[in-house]
């Protein structure tokens, strides 16, 4: 029982982040209804950042958060403004085909620039806390804090601010939030910069503990795409949930059954999610 406890919270401090790295998925889905295939990319991009100021400057990853993430907030809105209002009202091939070339944009580009080699952050006697009475070590479990504290902010910033708020509209109806004189491509580009900028954050919590190269971002696309499929397409939410639910089906399913099976058990209920309640957790039929 001892394990099972123990592998429950390891599965949900690691749950938290895989939530953090599906956020900006859901939340560029469900305002602007555009699938975004080289979000994992910045992921990647994002690590590489952190890695580097911590190389070069010895920069602690979460002291490099408020350099990364407001950076990749800039990316994602360039991003938008460059490539992606060209095309949110084409059909959806068009739209995919966009984001799948963008990936290979940014996956070879990184190739270019660093090579095949994989990096990582070692940090040499690094402790552990105490979390629920299972020890955990500090980097994850300050990423998972952090993740939290982001979910909050972020629920915060749509429910009580008028920019959140301007952006719920947007995403409930683009005519009607024109019609209110709420500037709609401007909160495309919002929510693409926080997007990014949520994923980059979790690129920079998850250095310290996963080890980068140019394409780890496909192992980090379909947990996120998992995830969102759990809890359900464009809920912030809906990531938390999903998110938590697969740190949790890795960890459990990985230590009683087979370690080197887990992410198929994941997937699996990824499937069944799909055949049996295609809305996810908490979305409702027909979005």
């Amino acid at each position: 029982m001892e394990l099972v406890w123990h592998a429950a919270v390891s599965g949900a401090v690691l749950g938290l982040v895989y939530a953090l790295v599906s956020l900006g998925l859901s939340l560029i889905w469900g305002v602007m209804d555009v699938v975004n295939l080289a979000h994992a990319e910045y992921l990647m991009l994002a690590m590489y950042a952190t890695y580097w100021l911590w190389a070069l400057g010895k920069v602690d990853p979460l002291a490099a958060v408020p350099v990364v993430v407001p950076v990749f907030f800039g990316f994602g809105w360039l991003t938008y403004q460059l490539l992606v209002r060209r095309i949110v009202r084409a059909p959806v091939a068009a739209q995919i085909f966009a984001t799948f070339g963008l990936l290979f944009v940014l996956r070879y580009a990184a190739f270019a620039a660093f090579g095949p080699n994989v990096y990582g952050v070692w940090r040499l006697g690094e402790g552990t806390v105490s979390v629920l009475g299972v020890p955990v070590a500090t980097s994850k479990a300050a990423a998972g804090v952090v993740s939290l504290a982001a979910f909050l902010g972020l629920s915060a910033f749509l429910r009580f601010t008028k920019a959140g708020k301007a952006l719920q509209a947007a995403a409930q109806s683009r005519e009607v939030a024109l019609s209110l004189g709420i500037p709609v491509d401007r909160m495309y580009a919002l929510s693409w910069g926080i997007g990014i900028a949520s994923v980059a954050l979790a690129g920079a919590l998850l250095i310290p503990f996963y080890q980068v190269s140019p394409t780890i971002g496909d192992a980090f696309l379909l947990v996120a795409f998992a995830s969102v499929v759990l809890g359900g397409f464009g809920r912030v939410d809906g990531a938390l949930v999903g998110g938590l639910c697969i740190g949790l089906l890795e960890n459990l399913l990985g230590t009683l059954l087979s370690p080197t099976l887990k992410l198929l058990f994941v997937f699996a209920v990824f499937v069944l999610m799909l055949l049996v309640r295609p809305q996810g957790l908490l979305g409702e039929p027909g979005r």
